[in-house]
């Protein structure tokens, strides 16, 4: 089975320039990668839960803030490794310095039977359009197109 993740891309316009929040994965596996591993903060939805409201809640769980004002659906795009994310656009501001997110527990290192707690997102950065290009994982890169698309038509 497919599954299904959604969340936000929170953009700002200061001085009239686009840019874009991204999040850098915590854990030992993203440690030390930095060009194509941000992403938008996301997660899965569950079984009976609007995209929306997963969206909303990842958001909050990641950076530690609800996400102020009603975002827009943006489009659905397929990862490379098969999931499919539901992304909402939101324009807005937060302080990346300050997020607080959440953690999650994995055995490490591997095979060790030691557990550790790790961030969830260790980071979060805003980038303009640009930056976010070379930032952001390849499979995420259309979100970038839909939201200059959709800033382009409003």
């Amino acid at each position: 089975m497919v599954s299904l993740s959604a969340g936000i891309l929170l953009y700002r316009r200061p001085r009239g320039t686009l840019e874009v929040l991204l999040i850098h994965p915590g854990g030992p596996f993203w440690r030390g990668r930095d060009e194509g591993a941000w992403m938008i903060p996301k997660g899965g939805v569950e079984e009976g839960e609007e995209s929306l409201a997963c969206a909303l809640r990842e958001f909050e769980e990641e950076l530690g803030t609800k996400p102020d004002g009603d975002p827009w659906p943006l489009g659905r795009i397929r990862q490379a490794g098969g999931k499919w994310v539901e992304a909402y656009a939101l324009e807005g501001d937060l302080d990346a310095d300050r997020i607080v997110s959440n953690h999650f527990s994995v055995e490490y290192p591997p095979k060790s039977g030691r557990f550790r707690s790790f961030p969830e997102v260790d980071r979060a950065q805003w980038f303009t359009m640009d930056e976010a290009r070379t930032k952001m994982l390849k499979s995420q890169l259309p979100l970038l197109d839909a939201l200059e698309a959709a800033l382009e038509e409003r």
